[in-house]
Parts: structure tokens; C-alpha cells; sequence
């Protein structure tokens, strides 16, 4: 009996360490099955796991480390443990790869160092607008801020390529997060005060006392830092922090699509699990529409119910717009006025500009409504939004 205790003891300790870790990283087959559950029973109970597990197999330990022919063995299998406990502790958790910023600086657009060209999140609230650099953000995963007055968590998974705002309100406190690991893909945090694990993509409480509830999603739109500039010409931009250069260099190519990582790098062809697509999601019904014929057309017109939706893209190739096409109580249909980057809406014949504002016309001084949409994998668009219509 004691010689069937300690080496199921052992396997049970070595398996609670790594299947702990395992589930909520990207280890090979590890995001495809529904294992929260029991992934986060593993994660809030392993230190008693630990203490049991030890207790159990201490005295029968003991009985054979006193044997010299098996001393050796039983020292190679404790010695894979603390291998283990270090490793799945210690280097492969996601709060011991991704930190946050340790210098939080913010400049103007004349004293700013990053380029132009580079994707940014830009948020606007009560007239203040930040802009928040993907290749920085994607590595810190989020960002802790104020933006006119509000606090903000800007978050970015680059695995799913899903750029959210949210207000870390959480029953009245200003809630801290860490960055716990992810699930089918998507980045996870974890609150502070409950341990509950909260989803990236969609701000859910997917595990722990508050599953349920969701952090309230703030407007968000992703464009290269020059278009958001145009827009916002007062916007302070999110500056890189120099403890992480090494880090941010290892995102340089993210933006493009064009990065080593397998599980990042985008797919050129259409409709696979990394080609990019706009995801909109209005009411109870969701939409993907396919990035490359964006590129091709440069615009977009579809609906939603009780949504009529224009897509643009900028001249950049890489700066997208999708606005309400609703305006006044009127439905309006577009064409494009040579090779953009203007608008022209057959209704009236006004012409419109890439910030959704009309330049001329019977239209003029009216503005597009934006609607929250985003930019991500195929992947983890279908999977969040399963019931999804593509076009």
C-alpha cells in the first residue's frame, strides 16, 4: 500500500502543478475544450492541494529514502518536481511574461516618438482623447488610465486580435486586474477582490463569484496614429516605456499581419481561423465582414436590424470607419467619390469625409454616427459570437 501511495501521490502533485497552468495557456490542444471550470478549481485550490498531496506521500518518502537502491530514484522524481513547480510557477504563468508598464508616459503629437503609420486604440471621452499603440499594448495586454476623468482598462489579446476599452467599475470600486491567462484563445484577467476571471474579448465574468456580469465596454476605434491625429489633433499618445523595448520589438510587425508567431500572424487568404475580419455586434445579432474585400472595394454597405451600416477604409489600407448610415431619420446610400478618401451619398449628392463628417451639400454640418466595431481573427470572432453571419 505504501508503495502504491507515494508514486500516485507524486503523479497527482506533478498533474495538479501543470494541467493548473496548462489550461489557461497556449500549450498545444489546451484552448480548444470548455475546461474553466475546472481550471479555475485547480488554480483558487492548489495551495491545499499542495499541502495534502505532500502530507500523503511525506512518510511513505521517508520509508524510501532510508532504502540506498531506490534513494537515487525517489531524489530524480522530487528534483522533476521542483523543475516542475518552478517552470509552471514561475516562467510559464502569464503574469510572470507580461508586466505592465512600469513608466506610463503620454505625448503630444509634436513631441511624440511613435510612428505615424503605427495601429493605435483610440479613446475619447469628455473631450480628452489618448492614443494607445497596439504593438505597446499588446504586449502590456492592458493599460491602466484616466481619460476625461474616467478610469479606463484599455486591454489588447493579440492571439485573438481583440482591442477593448472598459471601465473597471465593479460594484461600485475601482476594481484591479491581472492577467491571469486566457481561454479559447482570449486573454483572461482576474479581479482582486473576488479572484473571479473576467473574458478580454467581451468583458464577462466567465468564472468565480461574479461570473455573470460584464464590465461596461467604453468606444473604442482602432486606426493607424496619423488618421487618429487628423481626428483628434490635441490626442496625447501612449509613449513606449523602456523597460520593455525587447518586448515592444518582438510586436514590430504585428500591425501588418506579417509577425514570426504562428499564433499571431495573420492569414492572407479569406475566412480562415487568421484572416481579419470587422466584427459588428448590435442587439442579438453579429456580423463578420471579410477584410480582404474591404481592401478591395474600400467600402461597405450592409445592415444589421435596425442598423444600416457603412464600412470604410482609408487610403492607408489599414484605417477603417463604420458608421450609422441613419442620419436625420434618413437611410442613405453611398458611392465613392473618385479614389477617396471622400464620400458621396446618392440621396443627396453632399460629400463626406473620413471622419464622417459632411463637407458639402444639402447635408452639410451633419456627422456619421460611429458604431463600435472591431478588428480581429476569424477565429475568435466565431468563436464569441458563434450565431455570426459572414459576409
Amino acid at each position: 500500500m505504501k508503495t502504491f501511495v507515494l508514486p500516485l501521490g507524486l503523479l497527482l502533485l506533478l498533474a495538479a502543478e501543470i494541467l493548473r497552468v496548462y489550461f489557461i495557456m497556449p500549450f498545444p490542444g489546451s484552448q480548444q475544450s470548455n475546461t474553466i471550470t475546472i481550471a479555475y478549481w485547480l488554480d483558487q485550490n492548489i495551495l491545499w492541494l499542495r499541502l495534502v498531496l505532500l502530507a500523503v506521500i511525506a512518510y511513505p518518502a521517508i520509508l524510501v529514502f532510508r532504502q540506498r537502491k531506490r534513494r537515487v530514484l525517489l531524489g530524480f522524481v522530487l528534483l522533476l518536481y521542483g523543475l516542475v513547480f518552478y517552470f509552471f510557477n514561475f516562467r510559464f504563468l502569464a503574469e510572470k511574461m507580461f508586466y505592465q508598464p512600469r513608466i506610463k508616459s503620454f505625448s503630444s503629437a509634436k513631441t511624440n516618438k511613435v510612428k505615424e503609420d503605427k495601429l493605435v486604440l483610440g479613446v475619447e471621452i469628455n473631450g480628452e482623447a489618448k492614443a494607445y499603440p497596439l504593438q505597446l499594448i499588446g504586449y502590456h495586454h492592458q493599460v491602466r488610465d484616466t481619460v476625461g476623468g474616467m478610469p479606463v482598462m484599455v486591454t489588447y489579446c493579440t492571439v485573438c486580435r481583440t482591442g477593448r476599452v472598459f471601465s473597471p467599475m465593479v460594484n461600485g470600486k475601482n476594481e484591479t486586474f491581472r492577467l491571469v491567462g486566457m481561454d479559447h484563445f482570449n486573454a483572461m484577467f482576474e479581479d482582486a477582490s473576488t479572484n473571479s476571471w473576467w473574458r478580454q474579448v467581451s468583458g464577462e465574468a466567465i468564472a468565480g463569484p461574479l461570473k455573470g456580469q460584464t464590465l461596461k465596454e467604453l468606444p473604442s476605434q482602432q486606426m493607424t496614429l496619423s488618421a487618429w491625429l487628423r481626428q483628434h489633433p490635441t490626442s496625447t499618445v501612449l509613449q513606449p516605456d523602456t523597460s520593455f523595448t525587447k518586448a515592444y520589438k518582438d510586436l514590430a510587425d504585428f500591425d501588418k499581419g506579417t509577425i514570426k508567431s504562428n499564433l499571431e500572424k495573420r492569414d492572407v487568404h479569406s475566412w480562415q481561423p487568421k484572416s481579419w475580419v470587422i466584427g459588428v455586434a448590435f442587439g442579438k445579432e453579429a456580423k463578420a465582414y471579410d477584410w480582404n474585400e474591404l481592401v478591395s472595394k474600400q467600402m461597405i454597405q450592409d445592415s444589421l436590424p435596425g442598423l444600416p451600416l457603412l464600412i470604410a477604409l482609408e487610403i492607408d489600407t489599414a484605417s477603417f470607419h463604420v458608421w450609422n448610415r441613419n442620419v436625420n431619420g434618413s437611410m442613405l446610400q453611398f458611392q465613392k467619390q473618385g479614389n477617396m478618401p471622400l464620400l458621396k451619398d446618392v440621396n443627396t449628392g453632399s460629400t463626406w469625409d473620413m471622419n464622417g463628417v459632411c463637407l458639402s451639400g444639402m447635408m452639410k454640418g451633419n456627422r456619421l454616427q460611429p458604431v463600435q466595431a472591431s478588428q480581429e481573427f476569424w477565429h475568435s470572432w466565431q468563436t464569441f459570437h458563434p450565431n455570426t453571419k459572414n459576409k
